[in-house]
């Protein structure tokens, strides 16, 4: 059976720089997630939940056993909707997500089927 993982929240992909500032963080948003993650990994959890585009500067920070599940994923050509921090599959992939999290592209689709497997395709 698998194993269970904690993982702790980052910040939500739908917030950016400006929007951190507004909810009282003054340092930024990359300094701010990594922080946190390094106080996940010092109270023992397994990962974070995290944005695209703070994977490299967390695994330099926690290592690659860190899971990192990572929101926000949209494929070519797809709709960003609410989600300011967004990147491809494959590119998540290829800095170091170990688990993407593709929702609305595949759940919106009209053959969500179809949306799924080409965005296996990409992997």
């Amino acid at each position: 059976p698998p194993e269970t993982k904690l993982l702790a929240v980052t910040l939500l992909t739908s917030l950016d720089e400006n929007a951190i500032h507004e909810i009282g963080y003054k340092d930024h948003l990359s300094e701010r997630v990594i922080q946190l993650a390094k106080l996940t990994e010092k109270a023992g959890l397994d990962g974070v939940v995290c944005s695209s585009h703070e994977i490299h500067d967390i695994r330099l920070n926690c290592g690659n056993e860190f899971v990192l599940m990572v929101p926000g994923i949209r494929p070519g050509g797809s709709d960003t909707a609410d989600q300011k921090r967004v990147m491809s599959p494959r590119d998540a992939m290829d800095v170091g997500a170990t688990h993407l999290v593709i929702g609305r592209p595949i759940t919106q689709a009209a053959s969500p089927r179809k949306a799924a497997e080409e965005i296996l395709g990409t992997l």
